[in-house]
């Protein structure tokens, strides 16, 4: 049987396997002539103290054992011809869902209403040239969802129970570095993961499973509480079983939902700004130099303050990154970040948002369950007015919202179509721009210098996740009130990031089955 056990090495020895081997061979005490074989299974950076360490966890195999083959690829089976369930968005939801139905013998149809990853580039060339916007293609929608072009971060904090090994062993397979298999923050890159994307896609089509692309769902059919298709436009598409993975964005469905008069409910969010320093700052930071040489990645954060009992946080923070106009309409800014697999722009990005519950909404409770939906867009066409009705997002040096004080200047930014100095602090509901303050400055003390002037805020940050649940049975997993329908991931409120949906689109996938 193998050895597995932990060790602490410096950053440059990490990739010296003679020195591993070594260094194995002290702790099991025998002689590194005896170590047969030696496999990195997971990989973490320890910043606590003036010099960083990885800690390392190790398989060790002892002559004459070796370790095993390479797993076998796995090979799914072609479905063509047999039951289809309907799969309403391309995301990491739908597209996870569509290859577990066809593990379990079923014919998956993907209905997305963006077009496929090579198409949809063209269509973020023009947002971020400031030259206008899809609705239906951009960084929110198209193949494989808001994640593909906005960073591919894999680790999640969810406790969703589910085969998180399973799904980075799935991206693997269709070309993702196994890197994600060990690193403790695994990370595909915005450069990367739209290959990967595309070969799921072939994955599916191989085995028989079909993706229409440009199909925005226009109405669901209902009949006798049980949902018997959806209608794109002037095409109708039957089916006894619809997963509902549309996005935490896509309010259009919510809309649709609302007028059928399908059960929404309400729950909380979160919106901010999104922050934005140089690396090498942030990497003198937590690294205690600026200086980490090539075998440290450049350094990330996670920040949390309570404020007078509500939680400001730090949210999908992009080291080496770029800020995205993420906006999915005209007359609204909204913004997120990415990273490319290397990670080496000379900016780190985060958004930096504060919880807001339904009883927050105030004025907006007129709106009933659509209230928070309300609240995220006007605070998006709010900053769209503020930049100047344009693509250029309103922005304020860190210590100047603070302060109250409007930036003379704004610094250098990786937000692609530019930024215009606005009272932000002013401009957002006290609800937020209050403990937002309190926070930053509560930071800086965490981390000694990040409250600096040189930092830009730049709004909003307001897609963190829905203000809507789409309800669903605890067990079945189908709408309380529509048979066969199933919400999923994100856009229903149960999910959070690429990980956390794969599962979900996997469960849902097998309550569908178990359904039959």
């Amino acid at each position: 049987m193998p050895e597995e056990f932990n060790i602490v090495v410096k950053p440059e020895e990490a990739e010296k396997e003679n020195l591993l081997r070594l260094r194995a061979a002290e702790y099991l005490k025998t002689g590194p002539e005896r170590i047969a074989d030696l496999k990195i299974l997971k990989r973490s950076i320890d910043a606590r103290s003036k010099f960083v360490q990885l800690n390392l966890k190790l398989r060790v195999w002892i002559f004459p054992e070796k370790a095993p083959g390479p797993e076998p690829v796995k090979v799914y089976p072609v479905v063509s011809g047999r039951r289809q369930v309907l799969i309403i968005g391309a995301g990491p939801a739908g597209l996870f869902a569509a290859l577990r139905l066809i593990e379990l013998g079923f014919t998956p149809l993907i209905i997305e209403r963006g077009k496929d990853v090579k198409s949809r580039r063209r269509d973020l060339a023009l947002i971020n040239r400031a030259q206008g916007i899809n609705p239906d293609s951009n960084y929110c929608f198209g193949e494989g969802g808001a994640g593909t072009y906005s960073d591919g971060k894999l680790y999640t904090r969810s406790t969703k129970r589910g085969d998180l090994n399973g799904i980075l062993k799935t991206f693997v397979a269709h070309g993702a570095s196994e890197s994600i298999l060990v690193d403790a923050h695994p990370h595909i890159g915005t450069n990367k993961l739209p290959e990967v994307i595309v070969n799921i896609r072939e994955t599916i089509l191989n085995a028989g499973g079909e993706i229409l692309f440009n199909s925005r769902v226009t109405d669901l059919l209902v009949k006798e509480n049980r949902i018997r298709g959806v209608v794109c436009g002037e095409k109708e598409f039957l089916a006894g079983r619809v997963i509902l993975a549309t996005g935490h964005s896509a309010r259009d469905i919510y809309n649709l939902l609302s007028v059928k008069k399908i059960r929404l409910e309400s729950k909380s969010f979160a919106m901010g700004v999104r922050i934005e320093h140089q690396q090498t700052l942030i990497d003198k930071i937590q690294y205690h130099t600026a200086d980490r040489g090539p075998w440290l990645p450049p350094a990330s954060y996670s920040l949390v303050q309570q404020v007078n009992g509500k939680g400001v946080f730090s949210f999908c923070m992009c080291p080496g990154g770029i800020i995205a106009p993420c906006a999915t309409g005209p007359g609204e800014i909204v913004t997120n970040g990415w990273s490319p697999s290397k990670r080496n722009n000379p900016w780190a990005n985060s958004g930096i948002v504060v919880g807001i519950t339904p009883a927050d909404l105030g004025k907006y409770s007129v709106h009933g369950v659509l209230a928070g939906l309300r609240y995220q867009q006007d605070l998006e066409h709010m900053a769209f007015e503020a930049g100047g009705k344009s693509f250029k997002a309103p922005a304020q040096r860190m210590s100047d919202f603070c302060t109250d004080k409007l930036s003379e200047n704004l610094p250098s930014s990786s937000y692609q179509p530019g930024l215009t100095s606005a009272p932000l602090h002013d401009l957002m509901p006290s609800e937020l721009s209050g403990p937002l303050k309190v926070a930053l400055r509560e930071f800086g003390k965490k981390m000694k210098g990040y409250f600096s002037n040189e930092a830009v805020l730049v709004g909003v940050e307001s897609r963190t996740s829905s203000p809507l649940r789409i309800p669903r049975d605890e067990h079945s997993l189908e709408h309380p009130d529509v048979k066969g329908l199933y919400p999923c991931a994100e856009g229903a409120g149960y999910a959070g990031g690429i990980m956390s949906a794969a599962i979900d689109g996997q469960k849902c996938a097998e309550a569908i089955s178990a359904s039959y």
